[in-house]
């Protein structure tokens, strides 16, 4: 999920602490900066502390300011006031904003207590609205590279996960997570030649939207889509980053990315249980949603969600499967019976979803009106590859219309 984070102008009043504090960062910064610099955010009153945190660069105020082997401990002073003294002082954002920072570059332990005190000191539906915010912030430095690789210490992970699980108890969101691979599930890119390689599927990018919105009449909060790659990552998030880059190209604006190892690329059954273990800490960071899986039958997808289903049944709403090794009707039947539906065009999904209730009328509608536009422009190379994929939205689209209200039911025009 990428959230814009470009800062609106400030309030008037802070101006002058915002243009001194810039100031003294602009070159070295020195002891008698840092002491400045630290009573700039004491004076400053609650409205201004929390304007000013969203104004600063908080990754380079935390690189300026330094703890000294003889001298005053100003970074230390520095993440006391934020995150102990004034934190009550702080909104969902600027606390999203100083965690961002604290886990960039080494997180020791001092950055981790100045976490510590962040999470315990965040409560109920706020820890969601922080939780998003994190996620929301683009770059791999999202909330699952922050508790399970930024931060080391096990038994300090754990206390901030039973601190998430706690307050999660007074928030029911009623709403999703969405979780989906990216080869042939978001494009045509492993197994299925049926359309030009890197082909977004018609509708996709609809459902997923969709699904984010909710059934309801009011869109639910927005969550944006979780990747379940078996793309191995890495420890500078190169991987990462380079896949949030090529799906915002593609249109996928909104997104963070749960990467798979070098040691699990060999057989789809080890590349589930890497996708496996990457849900389960995953679900641990949100126990206050469900779950739903979109992926593909060609390369272990149905195996990772049979797996979901059974370790976290009252979890996962749905498992959509993008069928593109052409499976028999009676197996796709038995999978249904489990729990994992298959599917060929995102109008046929859009049908599974409304019938789970995970989409509205009208939202199952939205994604087969956005699916024809798509597929319409999609650059089939002869009429003899287009002609069957023509053929399945049509069908699928006919099934649609079958269960939407007369006055949502989309025409055709392909």
């Amino acid at each position: 999920m990428t959230i814009d984070t470009t800062p609106d102008a400030p309030v008037p009043s802070v101006l002058p602490k915002l243009d001194e504090i810039r100031q003294r960062m602009a070159s070295h910064t020195d002891r008698h900066d840092e002491r400045r610099i630290l009573e700039i955010l004491a004076g400053a009153t609650a409205v201004e502390l929390d304007e000013l945190l969203l104004q600063l660069d908080l990754r380079a105020l935390l690189g300026d300011v330094d703890d000294r082997l003889i001298g005053p401990d100003n970074r230390t002073a520095l993440l006391d006031l934020l995150t102990a003294d004034r934190l009550g002082d702080l909104g969902v954002p600027a606390r999203a904003a100083l965690a961002s920072a604290l886990q960039r570059g080494r997180t020791g332990r001092l950055e981790e207590q100045a976490l510590r005190r962040i999470w315990l000191g965040t409560r109920g539906a706020d820890v969601t609205r922080l939780k998003n915010a994190l996620d929301g912030r683009g770059g791999y430095h999202d909330l699952h590279q922050l508790f399970y690789h930024d931060i080391d210490d096990d038994a300090l992970r754990e206390e901030l996960l039973e601190h998430i699980a706690r307050e999660a108890l007074a928030v029911s969101t009623g709403e999703v997570k969405i979780l989906s691979d990216i080869d042939d599930t978001f494009y045509a890119n492993w197994k299925d030649a049926r359309y030009p390689k890197k082909t977004v599927y018609p509708g996709v990018l609809q459902f997923y939207a969709e699904l984010d919105r909710g059934p309801g009449p009011e869109p639910g909060l927005p969550g944006g889509v979780t990747f379940v790659t078996a793309r191995p990552g890495d420890r500078l998030g190169l991987v990462e980053d380079a896949t949030l880059a090529a799906l915002a190209e593609r249109g996928q604006l909104t997104a963070t990315v749960l990467a798979g190892s070098f040691t699990r690329l060999l057989g789809n059954r080890t590349i589930a249980e890497k996708k496996l273990e990457n849900f389960l800490e995953y679900r641990r960071l949100y126990p206050e949603y469900g779950f739903v899986f979109i992926g593909d039958s060609g390369q272990g997808d149905i195996h990772f969600g049979q797996r979901m289903l059974e370790l976290a049944p009252e979890s996962v709403k749905a498992i959509f499967i993008h069928d593109v090794v052409a499976t028999p009707e009676a197996a796709r039947r038995e999978l249904a019976v489990g729990g994992v539906r298959l599917f060929d065009t995102y109008v046929g999904a859009a049908r599974e979803a409304l019938e789970l209730v995970l989409l509205g009328p009208g939202g199952a509608a939205r994604v087969a009106e956005a699916a024809l536009a798509a597929f319409a422009a999609v650059p089939f190379p002869s009429h003899e590859g287009r002609e069957p994929r023509r053929l399945e939205v049509l069908r699928d689209l006919a099934r649609l219309n079958e269960a939407l209200p007369a006055p949502l039911r989309v025409e055709a025009g392909l």
